[in-house]
Parts: structure tokens; C-alpha cells; sequence
């Protein structure tokens, strides 16, 4: 009787032994139209084991990609598809730059200083005062989220100052925000609202 940890290690598990025998005598087929034709049959069972995914984008250049891995690329036929290349199988995929970049008010956001940028960038005008308004407010809603307490406008005002680099200066009398009490009530409705939600599902 033959174990399984006796057996040529699995490229891919999830097809099975079957398959990866299937691929195996494919490989050893000498006519190459013989050759490729059981290798469409092969992809044709192996989309079979998994129905559900067919749906996906590129389902079957997947499947060409993994039957190449399974043949351990020796598996020479006129492929429909470019396929997969040994070396970038196993090559580490290019390390992503770290965003050192330090925030001076780590609750309001990186995005949100961009958006500052941006705003300072603008020409005056009606459109620059509606952004302006708007960072503004969502600065505000950004300090209550973190900090679960009411905040005078007069520090938003002022770190808006601050994050502007002097840009932008606004005043009580000139802009006025949503209340801090309109924000947190909100805030609460909506985390009640997310925790049934989430009850509920636990619950099916």
C-alpha cells in the first residue's frame, strides 16, 4: 500500500492527486496535438471542481496558470493564454515604500492635510470657500470620533491655521460648524445601527 507522504509532494493541493496524474502522463504525451488536446480536457475538469468561482475575471487563464505550475513548466503546447514564468512564481513581489511622512494631528487624517494643501493651492473664490468650509467640518467630525467629547470651533479654527501653515485663517463670526452635539448624536446613531447589524448576523 502506497501513503500519501510517500507520493511526489502536491504542486497545488487543491486539484488532487488525480489531476496532478492527469498532468503528469500529459506531459509524457509525444504528439503535440494529442498533447494539447488532453491538456483542454484537463482544464476543462479542473473548472469543474470549482463551479462557483467561473464567475471570476480571467477563470480560465487562472486555470492555464496553474496547470503550467502543476507540469512544473514542461508541459509544451501552444498555450491560449500568456502564462505564468517560473521565475516570477517565486520572485518577492517589489518592496512598497513606507509613508514616513509625520502628521502634526494624527485624529484628523493624512488625506485630510492633502486636502488642506489642496485648498491653499486654490484661487479665491466661491469654490475655495466650500472646500474650505467642508475640511473644515470634517475636521470636526474626525476630533469627535477620536475624542468622544464636545470641541469649541475655535480649535478647529486654529489647527486648520496651524496645518495651513497660516493659509487659512478663519473666524466664530465668518463660519460656523455643525454643533458638536448634532456630530456625537450621530456618531451614536450610527454605532447602535452598525451593532444591531452585526447582532443580527451573529443571530442567523
Amino acid at each position: 500500500m502506497e501513503y500519501n507522504t510517500e507520493l511526489k509532494k502536491l504542486a497545488l493541493p487543491e486539484y488532487g492527486r488525480n489531476i496532478q496524474n492527469m498532468v503528469d502522463h500529459c506531459i509524457t504525451i509525444e504528439d503535440r496535438e494529442e498533447r494539447k488536446r488532453c491538456a483542454n480536457t484537463i482544464i476543462n475538469i479542473m473548472g469543474n471542481l470549482f463551479p462557483h468561482l467561473r464567475d471570476v475575471n480571467d477563470f480560465k487563464h487562472i486555470l492555464w496558470d496553474h496547470l503550467v505550475i502543476m507540469a512544473d513548466f514542461k508541459l509544451d503546447i501552444n498555450y491560449p493564454y500568456e502564462i505564468i514564468k517560473k521565475e516570477n512564481l517565486y520572485a518577492r513581489p517589489p518592496r512598497l515604500p513606507y509613508n514616513n511622512s509625520r502628521m502634526r494631528f494624527r485624529h484628523y487624517g493624512h488625506t485630510l492635510e492633502l486636502m488642506i494643501k489642496k485648498a491653499t493651492e486654490m484661487e479665491a473664490g466661491e469654490e475655495k470657500d466650500q472646500l474650505i468650509k467642508l475640511i473644515a467640518n470634517q475636521m470636526k467630525k474626525s476630533f469627535l470620533t477620536w475624542n468622544k467629547e464636545p470641541v469649541d470651533d475655535r480649535k478647529i479654527f486654529k489647527d486648520l491655521d496651524e496645518l495651513s501653515k497660516g493659509a487659512i485663517v478663519l473666524n466664530e463670526e465668518e463660519y460656523k460648524l455643525t454643533e458638536s452635539r448634532e456630530i456625537l448624536a450621530r456618531n451614536n446613531t450610527n454605532t447602535g445601527s452598525n451593532n444591531k447589524k452585526n447582532f443580527s448576523r451573529k443571530g442567523r
